[in-house]
């Protein structure tokens, strides 16, 4: 896919994150934008069917749910450097999936990033592997060319190769391991550490 043709513009201040000025970025009916009050529902029956592959013990009930995005979430909109961010994306203007930027070092200039996808997309490799390209290097512009970061960092589980393999043929290069570094339905994983400098982002994509 020909990465280099994006568009971005303005979406209400009302419902945006100061550090990202309004910015949403498009990518032929895909599209990424500040997250709503309103994708809380969504995004916690999501992680809730997805729980083994999240950080994540027991599944959320909707009273934390709302208390996360109103504690957690809408304060950041107001921050210039904000410690969490999070992304809605949209096919045809349906809402399928959402992502993170999370633990930001604004010192050193850089960021982890995560994503989560309707389950249902889960069940075809080469729709999962078409979104993870489209929202990795959606994730990409918004971390480098918006907030300008340095690096952008992704960790994996291990007993997630299809998800491991779509991550690395999106840009993203491996680091390392991290040995039995956590639990997955009582089991201990791996967790693969990817991640991509600015300079890579912009010798594959010239502004």
């Amino acid at each position: 896919m020909d990465f280099k043709k994006f568009t971005s513009q303005a979406s209400s201040p009302s419902s945006s994150y100061l550090a990202l000025s309004g910015y949403r970025g498009q990518f032929r009916a895909y599209e990424l934008s500040p997250i709503k009050i309103e994708d809380a529902a969504e995004i916690m029956k999501w992680r809730n069917e997805q729980i083994a592959c999240l950080h994540q013990n027991e599944p959320i009930t909707s009273s934390q749910q709302t208390t996360f995005f109103n504690e957690k979430v809408k304060p950041q909109f107001s921050q210039s450097k904000p410690d969490l961010i999070l992304l809605r994306l949209t096919l045809e203007n349906k809402l399928i999936g959402y992502a993170s930027l999370y633990d930001f070092n604004w010192k050193d200039a850089h960021t982890k990033a995560f994503f989560l996808f309707e389950t249902d997309r889960l069940k075809d490799p080469f729709q999962y592997g078409t979104d993870c390209s489209v929202i990795i290097n959606l994730l990409m512009r918004v971390v480098f060319m918006k907030l300008n970061l340095n690096k952008m960092s992704m960790h994996s589980f291990d007993n997630r190769p299809f998800h491991i393999n779509a991550v690395e043929a999106s840009g993203m290069r491996r680091e390392g391991v991290l040995r039995e570094h956590t639990k997955s339905e009582g089991d201990w994983v791996n967790v693969v550490v990817a991640s991509c400098l600015k300079t890579e982002y912009l010798k594959q994509y010239p502004q």
